[in-house]
């Protein structure tokens, strides 16, 4: 079993499977469909890099407390008070609202979609792993 855990939170059917790319850095992933299931997890194991798909809250239950879908996730992530690395899939559309999430959470890398396997290489290897 490998030593780095990848959180892969697919909310968007642009979310690329990159389940070879993160084989070859020796990375294991868990693949979640909800957030609620990522949070779930927390209690089992602590992820050490999570990509996800950044969806902005437009006036919805988002726009008061949260700013979008990853709120919840990375607040019950600080009391475990692990370092992770946060990378976000987003429409170029949504990309001004990645900001938002940056003020409140280190967000570590935002790629736009459409993301190739490529791109993951090489953020993998800026990110140090």
């Amino acid at each position: 079993m490998s030593d780095l855990t990848v959180f892969s939170i697919i909310e968007s059917p642009f979310h690329p499977d990159l389940q070879d790319v993160y084989r070859r850095f020796g990375m294991q992933e868990i693949k979640f469909n909800s957030m609620r299931k990522a949070i779930g997890q927390l209690k089992h194991q602590l992820p050490d890099l999570i990509v996800a798909d950044f969806i902005y809250g437009y006036g919805s239950n988002y726009a008061g407390a949260n700013v979008c879908n990853l709120d919840v996730l990375l607040r019950s992530l600080e009391p475990f008070g692990k370092d992770y690395k946060l990378v976000l899939f987003a429409d170029k559309e949504e990309q001004e609202f990645v900001q938002k999430l940056h003020d409140l959470f280190p967000v570590d890398m935002v790629l736009l979609n459409p993301v190739r396997a490529e791109h993951m290489q090489i953020i993998l290897k800026e990110l140090g792993y």
